[in-house]
């Protein structure tokens, strides 16, 4: 069942979730990643906005890009009022890498998989 589409996304951005989550990537990040693909920096709160997600589901799919090296934090202070400085993020990854690395993650499971379903064979 396809789940529905978040307002602030494009078709594009959102056939990139669905793609993702068949490729076993969690909601969170994929939706993330989606948001950032444009190449644009963007604040945490427009990818809220954008993907219908919650603060703390943006800040653990950060916290995987960032693990990955897919994502560029910058700081920057606010210009009114008092508070935390806004975070901006920025994929410095190209997505096409990402899906690369992606693909070779699978391709090294499955081979061990088959590695293992091939012994089981033998001893069967």
């Amino acid at each position: 069942m396809r789940e529905k589409k978040p307002s602030g996304m494009s078709e594009k951005e959102y056939e990139i979730v669905e793609l993702l989550r068949k490729l076993d990537i969690n909601r969170p990040v994929a939706l993330t990643l989606a948001c950032l693909s444009c190449g644009d920096e963007i604040t945490s709160r427009e990818i809220e906005k954008n993907s219908n997600l919650r603060q703390p589901e943006v800040s653990i799919a950060m916290r995987y890009l960032k693990d990955n090296n897919w994502v560029d934090i910058r700081e920057e202070k606010k210009t009114e009022g008092k508070g935390r400085p806004v975070k901006l993020y920025k994929l410095v990854t190209p997505l096409d890498e990402i899906v690369q690395s992606i693909e070779q993650r699978i391709l090294l499971e499955s081979s061990y998989i088959l590695n293992n379903i091939e012994k089981l064979k033998r001893l069967a």
